[in-house]
């Protein structure tokens, strides 16, 4: 637990010196550029850091790293590559609240409506919706670009070879999250669902490409290069890394239909008014007779009162989908922990990746 407070203190203090040279050398833009630059600092304080724990033990788990320590010049290469998927992924989430139009995020009103907000204080002109749209896009766009930076910095901090398998690693992960992205919209905007198992199919491949691979497999993968990991070292770190990031978002989707907004910071139901093709939702249709399975459909993603949505979670509740999906979550963390028993990763890290694979799939937020 100390060392994970550390971590948690040193990646705040990475983040928040990176944001601070970047005001700095925005100065000469002059005090209207302070918004950006204010919404870019609030929503990268605090969270799960997730993404940045996983990279940091993908490289424990190829070469020791002491945590406790001191930051050396190593150490900071694997500290930059942390923050570095930490910004891509606040980036990645003010886009998907543009994408799925939803207005609050940790509990706080979602970027583009924050923005749209400080238009209609402002007294300014035009249209305040396209405002908030237009400034979350630029302020999601800057810190992909910052995230860019970091990771470069964090490649070249090590031998070429390391580097450059490791931006390999990040440069995928980008490129499958923003098609993984373009299925996800594709999915719910399909007139009707396709059969269960090809939908089954569809859903699973949305989860994957949008957010399993980038939320655990990815960030390993990274971290393993950094450390210096031969392919067959990679090879078992990938094999835990996609079942703990399945499992990571099966968690999602549940929290995404069930989860409680004090804790999650976003409605009840959520899901459910998006439309969202999940899993979750696969499962549930299979079991429901005809007529009923017509009204879940027609009523899924469209602008449900309270009491739509209860009733949708009581359907999905008593489907059996939720136990099914539970059962899954349970199943893919435990083929994620075999994957590392005899496989040429360190102990200790296999150990502390294990830990952290059951937390990942059991939050509550």
């Amino acid at each position: 637990m100390h060392e994970t407070t550390r971590l948690a203190g040193l990646l705040q203090e990475r983040i928040n010196d990176t944001l601070g040279r970047h005001r700095e050398a925005l100065a000469p833009l002059g005090p209207d550029a302070g918004a950006v630059l204010d919404e870019a600092t609030q929503f990268l304080q605090g969270g799960k850091r997730f993404r940045a724990q996983f990279a940091v033990l993908g490289y424990r788990a190829i070469r020791q790293l002491d945590v406790s320590g001191d930051v050396d010049a190593e150490f900071g290469a694997v500290l930059d590559a942390a923050c570095s998927l930490e910004l891509f992924h606040a980036a990645a989430l003010i886009h998907d609240d543009i994408i799925d139009r939803s207005d609050t995020r940790r509990g706080r009103p979602a970027t583009h409506r924050s923005f749209a907000a400080m238009h209609r204080d402002s007294g300014l002109r035009g249209d305040a919706d396209h405002f908030g749209t237009a400034s979350a896009l630029l302020v999601g766009d800057l810190l992909q670009s910052w995230a860019d930076e970091l990771m470069q910095a964090a490649c070249a901090a090590v031998d070429r070879e390391r580097g450059d398998r490791a931006r390999v690693h990040f440069n995928r992960m980008r490129s499958e999250v923003a098609v993984g992205q373009y299925l996800d919209v594709l999915e719910e905007q399909q007139p009707r669902f396709a059969p269960h198992n090809e939908q089954l199919e569809r859903s699973t491949r949305v989860l994957v490409y949008k957010s399993a691979k980038y939320s655990v497999e990815a960030p390993l993968l990274v971290g393993a290069a950094l450390a210096g990991a031969t392919l067959e070292q990679e090879a078992p770190l990938a094999a835990f890394g996609l079942p703990v990031g399945v499992a990571f978002q099966l968690r999602d989707d549940l929290l995404g239909v069930f989860g409680d907004e004090q804790v999650t910071g976003k409605p009840a139901g959520d899901d459910l008014i998006e439309g969202k093709r999940t899993v979750l939702v696969t499962l549930t249709r299979e079991t429901l007779p005809h007529t009923q399975q017509n009204i879940f459909d027609e009523l899924l993603g469209t602008d449900l009162d309270v009491e739509d949505v209860r009733m949708l979670q009581r359907t999905i509740r008593e489907s059996g989908a939720v136990e099914e999906v539970e059962g899954m979550i349970t199943r893919n963390v435990d083929r994620a922990v075999g994957a590392l028993q005899g496989s040429p990763v360190r102990p200790d890290a296999a150990h502390l990746l294990a830990q952290l694979a059951e937390r990942a799939a059991q939050r509550t937020a």
